[in-house]
């Protein structure tokens, strides 16, 4: 069992699926294009160790309601979503923990709605768009494992993909982010499984092309904790520092031996950092 609870939420944006574990002060989190379910979530683990965690599955991911217009399905649209669940949850404030683009997803919270959070923690991401900014990003076209990645994320849109055969394309696409590549299967040995939300992440593509917030980054008052790989490939360590000098109230831990995964690849160091944090 893995001691995720669903419940749906009823807001005035609509209702949301989401997936309860833990106690403690509650924390949410998020990734911009996920379908999480009943296994939950690998970085949404480290927190249910001392926190209620509340894993949201945005429009049109899961069985929350689909979008009505496109825009729902935007960066913007997810904060005020999110919003929209921490009123009718009643917390006053709540931990917002983001990952990747729910990083950028956090980046965002950040900016409009500090108040709501009680601490901001920022993991592999960026504040603005990294994709052609930097030849170190895997989906840059002068990064030597670009092609790579870009087929298999067109394979895995597919729908017609065997169980068997979506498993094994997940798998090499995730070891294109990991410093030791030959360790996924030590990495990722829960029974945890999520899929993409093609839509979300179709509207993701075009988006992330004009993202950039650096220049509001001094109105993000929260208190920021910022984590990063040493050898993310995804979103480079150059995009984290430059969150660390732009953010008023932040704080950058960099892991030394890990690419985009610093919670599977260095676990303890990891939850060591968080605890003691939060």
């Amino acid at each position: 069992m893995t001691g995720w609870e669903q419940i749906m939420v009823g807001t005035e944006r609509g209702t949301f699926e989401i997936f309860v574990k833990g106690e403690g002060d509650p924390v949410c989190v998020t990734h911009h294009y996920s379908e999480y379910n009943e296994s939950g979530d690998y970085f949404a683990d480290v927190f249910t160790e001392r926190n209620k965690v509340f894993l949201v599955n945005l429009k049109g991911a899961g069985n929350t309601d689909a979008e009505r217009e496109p825009h729902e399905l935007s960066l913007v649209d997810a904060i005020y979503d999110l919003e929209a669940i921490r009123n009718k949850l009643g917390f006053p404030m709540w931990i917002f923990a983001g990952h990747s683009t729910g990083g950028m997803i956090g980046v965002l919270y950040g900016i409009h709605f500090s108040p709501s959070l009680k601490k901001l923690i920022l993991v592999g991401t960026a504040a603005r768009e990294y994709t052609t900014s930097s030849s170190s990003c895997i989906y840059h076209k002068e990064h030597p494992s670009f092609e790579q990645m870009q087929e298999l994320i067109e394979r895995l849109k597919q729908d017609d993909l065997t169980g068997k055969e979506r498993k094994r394309l997940s798998r090499e696409r995730m070891q294109l982010s990991l410093c030791r590549p030959e360790k996924f299967e030590e990495y990722f040995s829960k029974k945890i499984v999520k899929t993409m939300s093609v839509r979300r992440l179709n509207f993701f593509a075009r988006e992330q092309l004009i993202f950039d917030v650096t220049r509001q980054l001094g109105n993000l008052t929260a208190k920021t904790l910022i984590l990063c790989g040493l050898h993310d490939v995804q979103c480079p360590v150059q995009f984290s520092l430059e969150m660390h000098n732009l953010i008023p109230d932040s704080e950058l831990y960099i892991f030394e031996e890990s690419n985009h995964y610093p919670f599977l690849e260095q676990p303890e160091e990891f939850r060591k950092v968080i605890f003691n944090r939060i």
